[in-house]
Parts: structure tokens; sequence; C-alpha cells
């Protein structure tokens, strides 16, 4: 089996979303592989941020505009840095998690993307849809989901 030369991964900024960072950095660093880690926005002006933040509480790292996407992708790949990763880039790209997720896996010729379960078993993850679900079926390569709940 050839090991992984480039792996994905996605976070929004959660302390689930980074724990998939963390452990694809693993993968990432016993491969000596590529690792790029995404975050998926879209742009808000602060009011509307506040706003959101108000109504969501503890799902609000949820609204981000391009400045907090900064902010994540900053921290992911220090955390990426502190599991052995020595080969990180990181981008923020407009749209939904999995469109983006996807389009970054085929920007970069990835061969292993790397999600969280957050949603996964949840009932509005099993009507509507789950970001780990989805990736997984529409991916075209391996996808590990990691279990962060």
């Amino acid at each position: 089996m050839t090991a992984y030369r480039t792996v994905v991964v996605g976070t929004d900024g959660s302390e689930s979303s980074y724990a998939a960072v963390d452990r694809a950095a693993q993968v990432a660093a016993a491969a000596q592989a590529k690792l790029v880690v995404a975050c998926a926005y879209y742009p808000a002006d602060q009011d509307t941020v506040n706003k959101a933040q108000d109504v969501l509480r503890d799902e609000a790292y949820q609204v981000v505009g391009s400045a907090p996407a900064d902010e994540t992708l900053h921290t992911a790949r220090e955390r990426a840095a502190a599991q052995g990763a020595t080969d990180v880039d990181s981008v923020a790209v407009e749209g939904e998690p999995v469109a983006t997720l996807l389009r970054v896996v085929k920007k970069y010729s990835a061969d292993l993307l790397v999600v969280g379960n957050r949603g996964l078993n949840t009932l509005a993850g099993r009507i509507l849809g789950s970001v780990p679900s989805e990736a997984a079926r529409k991916a075209g390569i391996d996808v590990l989901i990691v279990h962060t709940t």
C-alpha cells in the first residue's frame, strides 16, 4: 500500500474540528505527507456576526468572516506542528463545508480527506445529512472520519 502524499482536513474552529486536525497531522507526519488545512467561511460584517452569536451562543463558532477564518487556520497550523506535521498549507475558502473540502481535495490532488464525526449521529444529520457523511459519499478518495464528539 502506498502511503498518503497529501492529506486534507477541514476545521471550523470548534474543538471537535481541531481534534480532527490533530489526527490528520499525525497521519501526515507518519506518512511524511503534505497537510492542507481548509476552513470554509461566508464573509460577514461584524454587526451580523454579533447578532448571530447572540442567538447561537455555544454554536457561534460557526459564524465567521474572513478574519476569524484566519485565526482558526493559525490555531490549526500550530496544532498540526505540535503533532509533528512539517509540510502544512492552509486555505480559507468561501462556501459551504463539503463543497469547499471537495474543491480543496481536487486542487491539491489529495489522497486522504479527514473530517470529524460531529453531526453524524444526530437526528438532523440523519435527516438533512452531515458534513462527514456527505464528504464520505462524494470525496472519491479515502476518508477518515475521526471520533471527535
